[in-house]
């Protein structure tokens, strides 16, 4: 059940297999069917989650029920509301499943408990934080300096495994433009084709 969090956690650091097992046996299983929410906004985040398979979205809506997409999460990637799971406040984000997925989830306690007994387990958060800082730092001066287009072709060259797994309305509420936007523009590259 815990392979693939297995590797992904030996390409951050070493770690020793006694460890490793120990760490990864305290995550349990959850699977979650298509458009069911993992976190919904008011609630407190209770987990930190590594996607199993499946994809997911982390969002919030606007006081207009728009959706504003800050990121997607497929296999091998790490998902919560940061701010809810640390500081113990209802989020204002909602966690919802794109596809039938399966979540890998940790609690709070059981993560705090390993950073004291294990300090490869807090260098390891400590990496994938530090990345998922650079890559929001990124979004936000892109999406600050960088036209439309120019971000939905970023958008398909950093991330090629997800793009055709989402709708143009998925992809709009991402880069904070339109649904038709993203239609005009998937056309105009498959006229070059």
């Amino acid at each position: 059940m815990t392979e693939s969090l297995k590797k992904h956690i030996r390409e951050y650091i070493e770690i020793s297999d006694e460890n490793l097992d120990q760490y990864c046996n305290v995550f349990t299983l959850h699977k979650i069917k298509k458009k069911e929410f993992l976190l919904t906004e008011g609630n407190i985040c209770e987990f930190e989650g590594f996607v199993m398979s499946g994809c997911f979205k982390v969002f919030h809506t606007h006081h207009n029920a728009v959706e504003q997409i800050l990121y997607f999460a497929v296999e091998n990637w790490w998902i919560s509301d940061i701010d809810s799971f640390v500081n113990r406040i209802p989020s204002k984000l909602n966690i919802q499943a794109l596809e039938d997925s399966e979540i890998l989830l940790i609690s709070k306690k059981d993560k705090e408990r390993f950073y004291q007994e294990m300090p490869e387990i807090e260098k390891l958060m400590r990496l994938k934080f530090q990345m998922s800082i650079v890559a929001l730092q990124r979004r936000i001066i892109d999406n600050l300096s960088k036209p439309s287009d120019e971000r939905y072709g970023d958008f398909l060259k950093d991330y090629p495994k997800i793009a055709h797994r989402l709708t143009n309305i998925q992809i709009g509420a991402y880069l904070g433009v339109t649904p038709e936007f993203i239609s005009r523009i998937r056309r105009k590259i498959a006229s070059r084709g």
